[in-house]
């Protein structure tokens, strides 16, 4: 007797083992049909799974998550069996499930043409048509690579040789093509419906630059197609946004090759960057953080008694001299440290917030540098709590409110609160990473944000909580954060003076809002389009002369609201007036203000905004009052 508990608590008895698609078909044939795969006391398995021994089972459809991961896993390796079926050459490798699709790497004797990816796609459909079942079969490692090389799969072969000696691995097959995978996969070919193959790109074997470079194909996959078609149309909606060709039409700024990883700014581009730095300095005054400064490079015997050189070196620039080893920081933490311990400190002085807008380099690969989005030089608004033990919860409640608002100020008002736990490389005891879990739980609790865990995910020296942004077409940005690290003010000696008189160690809380000014202000782009709000926008308005005739007072008009404070260009050139329009339009200015013989007369302005909308005429006065009302609200 087998007894299945389902997901509303129900319980089925069964005479015998059973699998997951017959306990499906017990419950009704619409579930039957629907079924994708199965949960099995938290274990995603095939629905030809059996179950042998009681066990919780929850159904898996198109309609959940694990649903459509398995139809992504299942998509990848219909794309290699339609490859096999018309390059019969060539060789797959590896194909897993990634955000939003899949992809599977080739090893072929030539490059695959856009024609290509236009057969593939068509023969995978043909197959998918056919409803082949997909079946599960599990081998000795041995005998998986000996079939492997017998039909010529040498990456396959050389992956599974890798598996520890005497382990069994599982093969799928569907129709003439059998993979290596663990699984989960579709009963059947005819569960794949929706999707689309997006691009070639190169992928070395193994991600080894030493070895072959093979052929990346991405594709995406969905349960519904009106999904399918709402990723493709934000997909196009991104690259209308992409921030490196904003910056080259919008003349913000630019990368070469001489200095990969690292931003050219350009005066326009570098004066939206002192916009977002100017504000993050307000809201340190006005949050009782002291703005500190501390050097470039430090000692490598820092970094190693921080914990970074042992967790983090491969990822350090260092350098020699004087037979002293140096390594430009990779984040602002430990001299921070220093600054604290320089002096003692009372309790009586703590929270002691330091915020600093601290230049830092990592060493990240070149293949995975993306404009602004992932360099290798950036600067933080980060900042450094040192604090009791008692102070950690009002303070991540404090700091959940603070950057609440800040998001709201430059437009982004939806915020995603994880919890990343402890890692499996970490440094402090258990009990620590307890405290330090639970007082960030506890934060988010009282402040009454909804949240999830992601095991694992945190720093080597503390939890935190990820904030992650959604801009204007739904994409996720992971920004802020706020870690709590008993360890590091450990290692590094910092005291304070307790109340008792004693010497205790300070917990220490790293945080920050933005995260990567550059990063951050490549978000602002994509998510304004390049349409930056007027308190951010690099020129604010653009006063056009229709003749000559008013170029004196268009001067004297760009003089004037420059005294206050605006950021104001006046175009006299001799060109027509839609001419000169149609430029700064593109431009994306916030205001093109037009003056004429009329305007100049009536000491008055015909006014723009984005977008092409008449404001019509109004008094220097008028278009002051709006001026300034916009930016007070940041709309």
């Amino acid at each position: 007797m087998v007894s299945v508990r389902l997901p509303d608590g129900s319980q089925r008895q069964f005479d015998a083992p059973i699998t997951v698609s017959q306990v499906a078909a017990s419950i009704g044939a619409g579930l039957a049909k629907a079924a994708l795969a199965g949960k099995v006391d938290g274990k995603l398995v095939d629905t030809s799974y059996l179950i042998e021994r009681d066990a919780d089972l929850s159904i898996v459809t198109d309609k959940d998550a694990d649903g459509l991961e398995v139809i992504r896993h299942s998509t990848a390796h219909l794309l290699a069996y339609a490859v096999k079926e018309l390059f019969p050459d060539a060789q797959v490798t590896i194909g897993p499930v990634i955000d939003s699709g899949f992809y599977y790497d080739f090893s072929y004797k030539r490059p695959f043409t856009p024609e290509d990816l236009e057969a593939i796609e068509k023969k995978m459909a043909d197959l998918a048509k056919k409803d082949e079942p997909v079946g599960r079969k599990v081998l000795p490692r041995d005998e998986a690579v000996a079939y492997f090389k017998s039909i010529g799969e040498a990456y396959k072969a050389e992956l599974i040789a890798s598996i520890p000696a005497g382990e069994d691995v599982s093969l799928y097959s569907e129709g003439k093509f059998t993979d290596l995978c663990r699984g989960p996969h579709v009963p059947s070919t005819g569960k794949l419906k929706v999707f689309k193959l997006m691009k070639v790109a190169g992928a070395y074997w193994r991600g080894d630059s030493k070895n072959e470079m093979l052929q990346r194909i991405y594709g995406t996959a969905w349960a519904k197609k009106e999904d399918q078609d709402a990723y493709l149309h934000m997909l196009e909606e991104a690259e209308k946004r992409d921030h490196r060709k904003l910056g080259r039409q919008l003349d913000l700024f630019h990368f070469q090759d001489e200095a990969p990883g690292l931003i050219f700014w350009h005066p326009k581009g570098w004066t939206v960057w002192q916009q977002v730095e100017q504000y993050m300095r307000h809201v340190y005054q006005d949050n009782g953080y002291q703005e500190v400064k501390a050097p470039q490079i430090l000692d490598r015997t820092l970094w190693e008694k921080s914990g970074h050189w042992d967790n983090y070196k491969d990822n350090m620039f260092t350098t020699d001299s004087e037979n002293r080893h140096y390594a430009l920081k990779p984040m602002n933490c430990p001299g921070h440290v220093q600054i604290f311990r320089s002096n003692m400190h009372s309790y009586r002085e703590l929270p002691l917030r330091y915020g600093e807008f601290g230049q830092c380099h990592r060493n990240e690969p070149s293949g995975s540098l993306h404009g602004m989005m992932r360099v290798r030089g950036f600067t933080q608004d980060d900042g450094h709590i040192f604090c009791t033990e008692d102070q950690i919860l009002d303070e991540c409640v404090a700091f959940t409110a603070l950057l609440q608002k800040v998001y709201r100020d430059f437009g982004f008002n939806e915020v995603i609160y994880k919890v990343a736990t402890r890692p499996e490389k970490r440094v402090g005891s258990d009990e620590l990473w307890d405290k330090a879990e639970q007082a960030l739980i506890a934060s988010l609790e009282r402040s009454g944000c909804e949240y999830e865990i992601t095991p694992g995910e945190g720093a080597f020296y503390g939890p935190k909580i990820e904030y992650t942004l959604k801009d204007a077409i739904g994409r996720p940005w992971q920004c802020g954060t706020i870690q709590v690290d008993f360890s590091m003010p450990v290692r590094l000696e910092a005291e304070y003076v307790a109340e008792d008189n004693t010497r205790k160690v300070p917990v220490m809380l790293h945080r920050a809002i933005l995260g990567s000014l550059e990063r951050f202000i490549g978000m602002l782009i994509e998510n304004h389009a390049g349409a930056l709000p007027l308190w951010l926008a690099p020129t604010q308005i653009a006063i056009l002369n229709i003749s000559e005739g008013q170029a004196d007072y268009a001067q004297k008009l760009e003089q004037n609201l420059k005294k206050q404070g605006f950021r104001v260009h006046a175009d006299l050139r001799n060109e027509k007036i839609t001419y000169k329009i149609r430029e700064h339009s593109v431009q994306k200015l916030p205001y093109i203000v037009v003056v004429g013989d009329k305007e100049r007369d009536a000491n008055t302005v015909a006014v723009r905004a984005r977008g092409n909308v008449d404001l019509g005429v109004m008094s220097i006065d008028s278009l002051v009052e709006r001026l300034q009302q916009e930016l007070t609200s940041k709309a």
